[in-house]
């Protein structure tokens, strides 16, 4: 039987790096083993904080075809070379502010525009059955919905994030405010199925919307690829091998910090625990983007000799870090609709089985890490409750007795049976419409 054709629009797509390119990136990696092939429209050459071919060549030999265009992105402003160098949370919040107020419902909808008339011509000559949209960007949504009106093929919304109400968006006056909520319910009244991260994102949505039902919206959570972790895809970089001292309790953040997301109540805590406990040998180790000012901070709490940034890496350099660390850990800052929020991150800690320090608020993350079974869980803001679970990680560590994981657990965020869900999701959406 031949495949069934999707229509994938994600602007965030390979060779771009960080977070939110890959949770698109795996799906459409197996989705070919279910029965359906991808056409991708995304992005050209387009200035970014990272980017990361390795996750790119992760593709090649998969059964898909990569359409790109451009459209006007502001942040070609700020490139150098390609790469956009992340500036201080202070002008990164004005820049985020101005973009708001100028752009509904973001800066993306050039390239959206432009992805719409890929998208037709595809159409065109291939017989596609659903198209498939993850965002945000959320004008990648609305172009989905514009495309699957002409047409009357089925629409699949996949939410990594909320829309209205996003932790990252602010609404200038409260006619920004309706005009996105106009927008999304328009544009999820065309959706044949939406895809949500978490349960509480789905909540939301049949809250806000009541045209939607509970069957209308499945949930396929964030998860790690197992592949990732097998011994023929370690890199070969001879350098890797000597970075983590097997004599100090190795500490790993892999990531970046912005807005709510900051390793300052951490610092204060890893200053806490040097002060009770001198002899506590430990390494805090950044994999990802550390900016000069958080740098600054840990000199300022007298922790600088502690932390080794080691800048941003491949994803497959990443992976291997985590591995060769001790344990590894995350934030999220309490916000508006942290509830909601489901960091990737945790997920692919848990595919590392190492025990992780999650500091976060209430909400879908923390009941993931309770279930997970080697987490200590903190609020993100008490120090001292994080210094105590620093001092319980190490002491485990010296004791070498560290918790051991649920797998079963974890077993459910592997990325190909989470691929296999949305394969099904696929299918039923063909028959709905």
């Amino acid at each position: 039987m031949a495949p069934h054709n999707v229509l994938v629009l994600a602007y965030y797509f390979p060779p771009m790096g960080l977070s939110g390119v890959q949770r698109i990136a795996k799906f459409v990696k197996y989705l070919p083993d279910y029965g359906w092939h991808p056409h991708i429209v995304t992005t050209g050459p387009v200035a970014y904080y990272a980017h990361d071919q390795s996750l790119l060549d992760e593709l090649s030999a998969r059964e898909l075809d990569i359409y790109r265009t451009s459209g006007t992105d502001p942040n070609r402003l700020l490139a150098s070379k390609g790469t956009i160098r992340m500036p201080r949370e202070g002008v990164r919040k004005l820049l985020s502010s101005i973009s708001s107020s100028l752009f509904i419902p973001d800066n993306k909808k050039s390239w959206a525009r432009r992805a719409i008339s890929i998208a037709r011509e595809i159409i065109q000559e291939k017989k596609v059955d659903v198209i498939l949209v993850t965002g945000p960007p959320f004008s990648s949504m609305i172009a989905g919905a514009q495309l699957s009106a002409e047409t009357g093929i089925p629409l699949v919304l996949d939410y990594r994030d909320l829309w209205y109400g996003n932790q990252f968006h602010s609404y200038p006056t409260p006619w920004h405010a309706r005009r996105h909520l106009n927008l999304e319910h328009a544009t999820l009244s065309r959706a044949s199925r939406v895809i949500v991260t978490n349960r509480r994102i789905k909540e939301k949505l049949l809250s806000s919307y009541r045209h939607l039902t509970h069957d209308d919206v499945a949930i396929i959570p964030h998860g790690y690829d197992s592949e990732d972790f097998l011994p023929e895809n370690k890199p070969t970089e001879a350098n890797l091998n000597s970075v983590f001292d097997p004599t100090v309790f190795n500490l790993t953040y892999v990531g970046i910090f912005y807005d709510f997301v900051t390793p300052v109540p951490f610092f204060k805590a890893v200053q806490q625990v040097r002060s009770n406990r001198p002899d506590a040998d430990l390494k805090l180790h950044f994999v990802g983007l550390l900016r000069d000012q958080y740098l600054k901070k840990a000199k300022r709490l007298g922790i600088s000799h502690l932390v080794v940034d080691h800048g941003y890496q491949m994803h497959r350099n990443a992976v291997q870090m985590m591995i060769q660390s001790d344990a590894l850990w995350m934030m999220v800052g309490n916000t508006r609709n942290a509830d909601t929020i489901s960091s990737g991150k945790l997920y692919e800690y848990f595919g590392t089985g190492k025990p992780i320090l999650v500091s976060v608020p209430d909400g879908a993350l923390r009941r993931d890490a309770e279930r997970y079974g080697a987490a200590w869980i903190t609020d993100p803001a008490d120090v001292d409750a994080i210094a105590i679970a620093i001092a319980e990680m190490y002491d485990r560590w010296k004791s070498q007795n560290p918790p051991t994981p649920d797998a079963r657990f974890v077993q459910q965020f592997d990325r190909r049976s989470l691929t296999a869900d949305l394969a099904r999701v696929l299918a039923t959406s063909l028959r709905v419409f």
